[in-house]
């Protein structure tokens, strides 16, 4: 079985990892791997085209300067896959990149089956895109619960084949007691994981704005300490984003070690933290499987908000709010984006049990939904993707489904 698979960010450097592991579980085939990715999915066996963090990059606004050779890349991936004829394009999240490479590669093989893992966020916002991908990806593989019928609306075959995140391991107390431990961090001292995002332009944007909560949170809390879970593109510039912070972090970076070992201090870190400060993103999924209670705050350029703010349909973009169906995270996004506000935030899930308590609930909530304790989602996208490459027609699962929840449009 050849595939060439295109991941374009940490989150779908996981996914993508996950599908191979669960591939060659359920496949019973050889795997010719070809594609994008980052550490994880190298580890599996993938030889990336180009650095996956090349494609990192998010907003309206921030894309513009690097539209040129972003639509280089495009070409390139897709010259690519039109030469390897695949089995199935496999793209991964990052949809202004990949959806671009899966329409020019249907215009020129339109035998290569074309497979995106990730639905686009149509209940949010921009509903017009499900029909948009039609017309070039044949089937999806949604995280969420609610997103089939959208797709399917629109043409394409559509499985809910849960999220990994539900899977991956979480720190016991022991590697959470003996984190705080390595790092000199008191057992009773209040710990802040900070994570301002894994692109560059959201640590840029947002690092004055949480370094400014975090002081305010200090002067109430002096007690407090930090840490801080980067990514390898960010870190080379993180010091200087972090120089006029109240205290210094402790910075978890993963450039020269394993990814596993990295992956193994950063749940330590989660586990070991009383509260989160966090970008908006997949990140709240983690937390949330870590029972990390937390704050979530997001910015971008004043065009990029102005104009995704008049097309957003929900009223929270926090996929815990949305899948747990309460608004029990806080979140403060565009110009809600200040440090007073989240500071308050936090200082008030350090002190309130009540509010710590509808956090844990609406994250065990979560999990369940997304398919905690059912078959992994690793081995359920497989079997989706093999479906698919296999001709059995449509995909769909038998046996016992995952929970189903209403769609958020209809709050």
């Amino acid at each position: 079985m050849r595939l060439f698979l295109v991941a374009g960010e940490a989150s779908g450097d996981r996914l993508g990892a996950a599908l191979i592991r669960g591939l060659r579980e359920v496949s019973g085939e050889e795997i010719e791997l070809h594609g994008i990715g980052g550490p994880l999915m190298e580890a599996e066996g993938l030889t990336s085209l180009f650095p996956m963090e090349e494609l990192s990059v998010m907003g309206l606004t921030e894309i513009l300067p690097r539209l040129r050779s972003l639509l280089a890349r495009v070409a390139q991936t897709a010259e690519e896959v039109v030469r390897l004829k695949p089995d199935a394009l496999i793209t991964i999240d990052s949809p202004e990149f990949s959806l671009r490479v899966a329409a020019k590669v249907k215009a020129r093989a339109r035998q290569v089956r074309t497979i995106h893992y990730v639905a686009p966020t149509v209940w949010a916002w921009r509903p017009k895109r499900a029909r948009k991908m039609a017309r070039s990806i044949d089937h999806v593989l949604a995280l969420l619960p609610f997103e089939p019928p959208y797709m399917e609306a629109e043409g394409m075959s559509c499985d809910f084949v849960g999220h990994p995140v539900t899977t991956e391991p979480v720190a016991s107390e022991a590697e959470a007691a003996a984190f705080r431990a390595r790092h000199g961090i008191a057992a009773e001292a209040p710990l802040v994981l900070v994570l301002p995002g894994s692109r560059r332009s959201e640590v840029d944007r947002l690092a004055p704005v949480f370094g400014e909560a975090l002081r305010a949170v200090l002067a109430e809390r002096p007690e407090t300490r930090l840490v801080l879970p980067t990514t390898a593109n960010v870190a080379g510039s993180l010091p200087e984003k972090l120089a006029r912070w109240p205290v210094q972090p402790v910075v978890l970076d993963p450039r020269g070690q394993a990814a596993e070992a990295f992956l193994a201090e950063k749940r330590a870190a989660f586990a070991a933290a009383d509260v989160a400060l966090a970008a908006s993103g997949t990140v709240s999924l983690e937390l949330a499987a870590a029972a990390t209670p937390m704050v979530i705050a997001y910015d971008m350029s004043w065009l990029s908000r102005k104009i995704i703010g008049a097309m957003l349909r929900v009223d929270t973009v926090t996929l815990v709010n949305l899948v747990s169906d309460t608004r029990a995270v806080p979140e403060f996004l565009g110009p809600a984006c200040r440090p007073a506000p989240i500071a308050a935030a936090l200082l008030a899930l350090l002190g309130d049990d009540a509010a710590r308590g509808a956090q844990l609930d609406a994250m065990a909530a979560t999990m369940l939904r997304l398919g905690r304790g059912g078959e992994s989602p690793g081995l359920r996208a497989a079997r989706s993707v093999l479906r698919v490459i296999r001709g059995a027609g449509k995909a769909g699962f038998s046996g016992t489904e995952l929970p189903a929840i209403p769609s958020p449009l209809t709050r």
